[in-house]
C-alpha cells in the first residue's frame, strides 16, 4: 500500500487568451503604449463595467523609464466613459510598458536598481507610489512585452510579479493579447511595428491591492 502523495505547491493561476474580433484592427499603437485599441476597449468591457452600477474609471499609464523623477514624465489619462464614476468607484490602472522604454535587467541583478538606492527608485518605488493610490482590492493592470536583448527575446514577467508582490499586490490573472487574427483553425501573425522577430503577443497582467488592517 503506497500513501497518496500530497503536493503543496499552489496550483497555476488560469492564463485567458484574447484575440482580437473579426472587425477589430490590430494597428501598432502610439509609441510608448503596448496594447492595440481592441484590446483597451476589452479591458473596459471585462474590468469596468458591472452591470447595474456605473463604471469605474480607468487612468492609463505609459510608463518611459523608472529613473528618479518617473512620476512626473509618466503621461497619465483618465477615461471619461460616459457613467463612470471618479468618486464613488475604485479606479482601475492600467500600467503600459514598453520594451524600448525599459532598462536591460542582468541576471541576479537588484531588479536592475542599484544596492543603495532608496525603496522609491525603480520598479520597487514604482509598485508601492501604485500601492498606495489604491484602496484595498483595487486593480492594477500591467500592459508588457518581451525584447530582445543580446539576440534573445527576454520576459520581464517575473521581475515585475515578484516586485509587485513584495509592494503588497496579489497575483490574480494572465492575459495573453495576440497579435494576429484567427482565419480558419490557424492564426495569422500581424505584430506591431518594429516588434522583434517573433513576438506575437503582449502580455497583461492583473494585480490586486492587499490592504492589512
Amino acid at each position: 500500500m503506497t500513501n497518496a502523495r500530497t503536493n503543496s505547491r499552489p496550483s497555476p493561476l488560469p492564463t485567458t487568451v484574447w484575440l482580437p474580433g473579426p472587425h477589430d484592427e490590430n494597428p501598432s499603437p502610439a509609441f510608448p503604449a503596448v496594447l492595440p485599441d481592441w484590446a483597451i476597449n476589452k479591458i473596459r468591457t471585462e474590468f469596468m463595467h458591472h452591470p447595474g452600477r456605473q463604471s469605474a474609471p480607468l487612468w492609463r499609464l505609459t510608463v518611459r523609464d523608472t529613473d528618479a523623477g518617473m512620476d512626473a514624465r509618466t503621461p497619465c489619462t483618465v477615461d471619461h466613459t460616459p457613467g463612470a464614476s471618479s468618486t464613488r468607484h475604485r479606479p482601475v490602472i492600467l500600467a503600459e510598458l514598453h520594451p524600448d522604454t525599459l532598462p536591460a535587467v542582468a541576471p541576479h541583478s537588484r531588479y536592475g536598481t542599484k544596492e543603495q538606492g532608496a525603496i522609491d527608485d525603480g520598479w520597487p518605488g514604482f509598485f508601492h507610489r501604485v500601492h498606495r493610490l489604491l484602496r484595498a482590492d483595487g486593480l492594477l493592470l500591467l500592459a508588457a512585452r518581451q525584447r530582445r536583448d543580446t539576440g534573445r527575446l527576454t520576459d520581464p514577467l517575473g521581475l515585475l510579479i515578484a516586485t509587485a508582490r513584495t509592494a503588497g499586490f496579489r497575483y490574480l490573472q494572465h492575459i495573453v493579447i495576440v497579435h494576429g487574427h484567427a482565419v480558419d483553425d490557424r492564426i495569422v501573425p500581424a505584430p506591431p511595428e518594429g516588434a522583434p522577430p517573433g513576438l506575437i503577443h503582449s502580455d497583461l497582467l492583473a494585480l490586486s491591492a492587499v490592504h492589512t488592517a
